[in-house]
């Protein structure tokens, strides 16, 4: 994402109305009983989905999101170079288009001295609730991780009395075993219970632990999960849309929603055999209809 100034200007019209023709609109129009229940709980996008497009034309990429049905979005590591100024045009876009900053992902180095404060600043600007470390770069062993999870509590002291939240992101390293133990486990153990545990679903399987039993195991912890599926074969792995993989959306819906505390699902895809945005409108029709069936 470059540091240009957000513009408002539209994705490009004639990809814009090509794709209008094929967009789920339903998540701006009236809905039956069973799929209003299905959708309670909105459902943004991580914008890494959309990487590039959203490094060329920010605000274009945000509008296209929101045409398809989109509630939310989370902004990644590259919003930490706009200046108050682009976030504020940023959030006037967002409110214009009614839909919401979730939170926003974070390298670990934002959550302490000046960088937080300038991270706080944006998350504010832009209505987020968390601020999720989503790359820890933890020294060896079981203590480095103890140490992450020390940060992310003196981060939470700071944050939360402006009315934000700290969160943290897991990616496979986080499961696969340090001393016996998943580091995931010390993050969670030695974290305060107002810091959320991001599930990123994908990466969780990939590591070999149960996502079903890590949200049961967590209650209330779950507040948003990242549906990226997976699959074992080696040609696909994350390149699969949602619903093609192998996590049990299903039993999953149900731990979050029944103890695991979740607030908002986020979809993410790494890429797949599709260009960016239509990958990030297949999806989002495959979790609607996941959510109604």
């Amino acid at each position: 994402m470059t540091t240009t100034p957000v513009k408002n200007n539209l994705w490009p019209r004639r990809a814009f109305l090509a794709m209008g023709a094929t967009l789920p609109w339903t998540g701006h129009f009236s809905q039956s009983p069973s799929a209003a229940a299905a959708n309670a709980i909105p459902v943004g996008l991580e914008m890494y989905s959309v990487r590039d497009a959203l490094g060329k034309d920010p605000a274009g990429t945000v509008r296209a999101i929101a045409a398809m049905g989109y509630e939310g979005v989370e902004f990644y590591a590259p919003y930490f170079a706009w200046s108050e100024a682009q976030a504020k045009d940023m959030r006037k876009l967002l409110d214009e288009l009614r839909i919401r900053c979730f939170s926003t992902h974070n390298d670990s180095d934002y959550f302490s001295g000046d960088k937080l404060q300038h991270a706080q600043e944006l998350n504010l600007i832009l209505g987020s609730k968390y601020m999720v470390m989503a790359s820890s770069h933890a020294k060896p062993g079981l203590d480095g991780w103890r140490q992450v999870a020390d940060t992310l509590n003196a981060a939470a002291e700071k944050l939360e009395p402006r009315g934000l939240k700290a969160g943290y992101h897991n990616h496979q390293p986080e499961f696969a075993l340090t001393d016996g133990v998943p580091p995931m486990e010390i993050v969670a153990k030695n974290t305060k219970p107002s810091v959320m545990l991001q599930l990123d679903v994908g990466t969780c399987i990939e590591a070999g632990t149960d996502p079903v039993a890590w949200i049961m195991a967590h209650p209330g912890r779950i507040r948003s999960m990242h549906c990226k599926d997976w699959s074992p074969e080696a040609a696909k792995k994350y390149s699969v849309l949602f619903g093609e993989g192998v996590a049990d959306w299903k039993a999953l819906f149900q731990a979050a929603e029944n103890g695991g505390g979740i607030e908002y699902y986020l979809m993410e895809q790494e890429g797949s055999r599709f260009p960016e945005l239509e990958t990030a409108q297949k999806c989002l029709q495959r979790f609607r209809a996941a959510r109604q069936g």
